[in-house]
């Protein structure tokens, strides 16, 4: 049955119209991107098929484009169409993370990292320059490794921090197979890059870990303070 035959009510766009996006069901939300399904089936059960296929939204949007296009209803335009969405999304939280403090804000950090780095397939260093009012400068990807270890140079960042003329960094990584679980070696990691950078005056205020559905702030762990 399609879905212009169901009550009004339970359609997903008129939901989302009385009720707002966050409402809706990931399938929900899906079907209205899709729009249509195909023959014997509405977009909510294509969305349905294809979450079950990927296991979820972040596995959906990291799905090569072999692989989604190989689901019958879904061709390249589709593929294209969700990255499209994606990126938007990545730019619209880059606005917005640039728009206000950061300390006051950390929501809007956290955001635009978890769409930035939870979808790589390797490890990447990011740092987000900031002001000495905590506005965003530049947000730079420093280093790029397997997907088990990055080769992070101290000297790299204090270089890069100075051409940007930062007072403060807040550092960030992925994990790309793991969990958002500090290891001994990303603490050490932390204390050493804030050593160098405290020797031309600049403070790291936070280290967040990025991985598949999860992300880990040290400094809200109580694992790191500026």
């Amino acid at each position: 049955m399609s879905i212009t035959s169901w009550p009004e009510a339970e359609r997903p766009r008129e939901r989302l119209i009385a009720h707002g996006a966050s409402a809706l069901s990931d399938s929900e939300l899906l079907a209205i991107f899709l729009r249509v399904g195909v023959k014997g089936k509405s977009a909510v059960d294509l969305a349905r098929d294809l979450l079950s296929e990927f296991g979820s939204l972040h596995a959906l949007f990291a799905a090569p484009v072999n692989h989604l296009t190989s689901i019958h209803g879904m061709g390249t335009a589709k593929y294209v169409q969700l990255q499209a969405v994606l990126e938007m999304a990545r730019r619209a939280m880059n606005e917005e993370m640039k728009a206000a403090d950061a300390l006051s804000n950390p929501r809007a950090v956290r955001d635009y990292l978890r769409i930035t780095l939870s979808r790589l397939p390797h490890e990447v260093f990011v740092a987000v320059f900031l002001t000495a009012q905590n506005r965003v400068i530049q947000v730079e990807e420093l280093f790029r490794g397997t997907l088990t270890q990055t080769s992070v140079y101290p000297r790299e960042i204090v270089k890069r921090a100075l051409a940007h003329n930062a007072a403060s960094v807040i550092l960030a990584h992925n994990h790309p197979s793991g969990e958002a679980t500090p290891s001994q070696a990303d603490r050490a990691l932390t204390k050493t890059l804030a050593e160098a950078l405290s020797v031309v005056d600049i403070r790291v205020l936070d280290h967040f870990i990025v991985a598949p559905g999860a992300s880990l702030s040290f400094a809200e762990q109580g694992l790191w303070s500026a």
